[in-house]
């Protein structure tokens, strides 16, 4: 009979999600409150806690962040100052080092050096371990911050969007850390900058956010293949010098296990009990639904272990000078492939100089390749660019 009980309560999570497109992803639930014969009550819209839209800041200011450090680490280089063979001299100090010295249109090794580029000398023999962070906010040249940032604005805001400024941006920094760990470890005489190993985590967390919540995906297969053509772009970048793909694989690895720690999902039916309105139902109570899933609490717990004791060990192993080359001797050629167009040698070039008036005589020291140059007064870091395009 009409009256007699209450009438049934509808609760909808609308979580099923596009891999294409991020405009129409909306994760609230609607309760459908009591209707009444005479004045039917409208839907009622609750949004739920961990399925609500956030207001992507963060990854923007990382993306102004990483070019303003691009900018200034231009304006340092300046190189009128230390080449006679500047790309683009119309932008004065801004202008870029020589194709063969820096194929990716970018400032000299030396400038990034002063500006906090991982060296492992520096951090193992220096103390200076906080090139470890540093390194992730500077890029060897235009076409590898255009890489990487591009690729940070499509994935990073839409990750921000879904599971908010603090997640992600612990899973950038962390990440980072990561990437450049690893990278210590393998690149022991190159230097390396980038956010790439920041980037790759991201990678990952979305690869195990995929696996934990892969029924709620529409077209799972788009979403592993967008995953794939990204990677394969940043994997072609690494093999340029002052990129390397050690930072990349060490950050997915650390992305991939924070992923299973930072994003995974609540049960819906979990969700749906938590934000029903509390009166009496006819019908007998239904069992309380754990929060997560049992294999969601296992790889949470193993994935904070793994990460927690691998980023560990790698400092210790780093800190006391081991050199993983040593167990992997082709293992360098994953970071930088040779060619005839430019060398896989980004450290410091050395050279023995002297001078007579106007002539500059120039000996580099690794290949014994000499030059004399009609320079006036040369700075020192107009001899020092000299003497890498000699031993280059």
């Amino acid at each position: 009979m009409a009256g007699d009980g209450p009438s049934e309560i509808q609760i909808r999570v609308n979580s099923r999600r596009s891999s294409s497109g991020g405009g129409g992803v909306v994760h609230p639930v609607e309760v459908d409150t009591p209707q009444q014969l005479t004045s039917p009550t409208p839907p009622v819209y609750r949004e739920v806690k961990h399925f609500k839209k956030w207001i992507p800041w963060l990854i923007p200011l990382f993306v102004i962040a990483n070019t303003l450090m691009f900018i200034i680490t231009m304006y340092v280089n300046n190189c009128p100052d230390n080449s006679d063979s500047c790309i683009a001299k119309f932008l004065g100090r801004f202008s870029f080092q020589p194709f063969k010295e820096n194929p990716l249109l970018g400032p000299s090794s030396t400038t990034l050096l002063r500006m906090g580029a991982l060296d492992v000398t520096k951090v193992v023999e220096g103390h200076q371990g906080w090139r470890l962070i540093t390194c992730n906010w500077l890029h060897g040249g235009l076409f590898h911050i255009l890489a990487n940032m591009l690729s940070l604005l499509v994935i990073g805001i839409r990750l921000e969007q879904e599971f908010g400024f603090v997640r992600i941006g612990l899973l950038y920094v962390i990440s980072g850390f990561g990437g450049s760990l690893f990278s210590a470890l393998f690149l022991q005489s190159n230097i390396s900058v980038g956010a790439s190993g920041a980037l790759f985590g991201l990678l990952g967390g979305m690869l195990s956010e995929l696996i934990t919540n892969w029924t709620i995906y529409v077209n799972k297969f788009a979403a592993l293949f967008t995953l794939v053509v990204i990677i394969a772009i940043n994997l072609a970048v690494g093999i340029l010098p002052h990129v390397d793909n050690f930072a990349h694989l060490g950050g997915f690895l650390s992305g991939f296990l924070l992923g299973f720690v930072f994003l995974i999902r609540p049960q819906f039916g979990w969700v749906s009990q938590r934000y029903t309105p509390g009166f009496m139902s006819p019908t007998p109570p239904v069992p309380a639904k754990s929060k997560f899933k049992t294999y969601q609490c296992i790889l949470w717990i193993v994935s904070l272990i793994l990460l927690i004791v691998g980023l560990t060990v790698g400092l210790v192993l780093l800190l006391r000078g081991v050199d993983a080359n040593e167990h992997c001797s082709w293992c360098h050629y994953l970071s930088c492939v040779p060619t005839s167009k430019w060398s896989c040698k980004t450290e410091p070039a050395f050279c023995l100089s002297s001078q007579m008036g106007n002539q500059l005589n120039l000996t580099c020291s690794s290949n014994n390749k000499t030059n004399i140059y009609t320079v006036f007064n040369p700075s020192s870091s107009r001899i020092q660019g000299l003497c890498t395009q000699l031993c280059g």
